[in-house]
């Protein structure tokens, strides 16, 4: 269906901080319409959720990737709750087995959304399922002008799956869901022609700098992220229409799903919102172009733990904390990444003859502009199983990629190349399955023993290990400079 709204009035700030891992500047968006909305098709009417009793217990079948926290502020409950209504859940449970039936204690919320699902998380993540999806031979197949679409992107004149690929390892979305957004919005793959003015704000996000399909898919991917990886967490409860209504998400939504209608609030009047969430909509294109989405298996299993893993250094001289959690790609969540920088008696960009460190055994499976992805389960294909990914990696001196390292091997040194980034050092995140893994969630990043914990912006916060903590600063001062071994 081609889809081309005005949308209300978006601010995204500058972080302004020790590194970035992609260019994002201030996006100012206008709120006047230039032309009419389309006219909506009739829609399937969604189904509606009673006004619960305070406390009510609610049948619950466990999704992938849930956690108890994140559960008990969709139901507006708490984990005292949830575990005791649910006496077979052990208390230092980190993600839920998918499948499992639950009772959750419910405490109703008044402008609950819609409870269609639109698409599984294993179908947003560019994870296992993706592993095996060539974009350029899909393209090809198709009939519409992405087929034959190129553009200059990150460098260079790219073809349209070349920037899909690109996009979707970066900000590890699913190609899959890149192709039908562009199908759902302008007719990628079945309209034949491709208006040039259509082209600047492909995907309805209006912007001067944001144009073009290779950054309207940034743009987009940013936003998908940040409501994924919120309500993942628990945190996005609510967010409102272009006509100023509240909507609350069902609590028994799942990310991918959330994350899809918080996108369509932002490009689409309501009408146009109304459709584009329900069975009529993006899920429709999407299942035309790749069938059922949710035969995908689950990607985050039950009480997944993360595998050991240690300082992306060798400790034997204190280097600094730089950044506590704050994005792994783009300029918002998820807040999947640390910083570390080498000991200096200078600031800025400076060379250094000290080199970070693979955290665990693996091999490299992908380098790039500053970067290094270790992939833990060494099957070389970073959408799947435990990867670790390295920003700000000089290409001078960094190893090969298909290199195999053991813990402790050097990988390369610290750099300002790749991003941006306001000195010397190494920004690291971590991936399960094509998952973004949150530096401090219940699974915590947890270096040497040194666990974090956010601070009220990004980059702020601490690392703790017994009773010492270590300030994240990106200005090092002693406060920031973790301990040589204390072992």
């Amino acid at each position: 269906m081609l889809r081309k709204l005005a949308l209300p009035l978006i601010l995204l700030s500058l972080i302004l901080a020790a590194c970035s891992p992609s260019m994002q500047p201030t996006m100012i968006l206008p709120t006047n319409a230039t032309e009419a909305p389309p006219e909506i098709p009739e829609m399937t009417p969604f189904p509606t959720r009673p006004a619960y009793e305070p406390g009510h217990l609610v049948d619950y079948t466990a999704q992938s990737g849930d956690t108890l926290p994140a559960l008990a502020a969709r139901f507006n409950t708490s984990v005292e709750e949830i575990l005791a209504a649910n006496t077979f859940i052990p208390r230092e449970a980190t993600t839920m087995p998918p499948g499992m039936p639950m009772q959750i204690p419910i405490y109703y919320r008044a402008l609950w959304g819609n409870p269609y699902q639109i698409l599984p998380d294993a179908g947003f993540v560019n994870g296992p399922d993706a592993a095996a999806f060539d974009t350029a031979a899909f393209l090809a197949q198709q009939d519409g002008w992405l087929r034959n679409y190129s553009a200059w992107a990150f460098s260079g004149t790219r073809t349209a799956a070349a920037i899909i690929d690109y996009v979707a390892i970066q900000y590890s979305i699913s190609p899959k869901l890149l192709i039908a957004l562009l199908e759902y919005q302008s007719g990628a793959c079945s309209v034949a022609d491709l208006d040039e003015q259509l082209e600047r704000n492909i995907l309805g996000l209006e912007s001067s700098y944001w144009t073009g399909v290779y950054l309207q898919l940034s743009y987009a991917s940013n936003i998908l992220n940040d409501a994924y990886y919120r309500y993942r967490q628990g945190d996005l409860l609510e967010f409102e229409l272009a006509d100023g209504s509240l909507v609350r998400p069902d609590p028994w939504q799942n990310a991918a799903s959330v994350a899809m209608q918080y996108f369509f609030s932002e490009v689409e009047d309501v009408d146009g919102y109304l459709y584009a969430v329900g069975p009529d909509g993006f899920a429709l294109t999407y299942a035309n172009l790749f069938g059922d989405p949710w035969t995908i298996e689950p990607h985050i299993p039950g009480s997944l733990a993360q595998p050991a893993m240690q300082l992306p250094y060798k400790n034997d001289i204190g280097w600094a904390f730089t950044g506590g959690p704050h994005t792994a790609w783009g300029s918002m969540e998820p807040w999947a990444a640390l910083d570390f920088a080498p000991p200096s008696e200078v600031t800025g960009c400076y060379p250094t003859s000290l080199q970070t460190a693979a955290v665990a055994d693996g091999v490299v499976a992908r380098v790039g502009d500053g970067l290094l992805v270790l992939d833990l389960d060494g099957d070389g294909d970073e959408r799947t199983g435990w990867v670790v990914f390295y920003l700000h990696i000089a290409e001078k001196g960094r190893v090969a990629k298909g290199s195999v390292v053991s813990a402790g091997d050097p990988l390369g040194y610290p750099s300002c190349e790749g991003g941006r980034s306001t000195g010397t050092h190494i920004h690291i995140a971590r991936k399960y399955n094509g998952e973004w893994m949150i530096a401090d969630g219940v699974l915590p990043f947890v270096l040497s023993g040194w666990r974090p914990i956010r601070g009220d912006a990004q980059y702020k916060g601490w690392l703790v290990k017994d009773d010492v903590m270590v300030l994240a600063n990106t200005n090092p001062d002693n406060k920031s400079t973790i301990p040589i071994d204390l072992e």
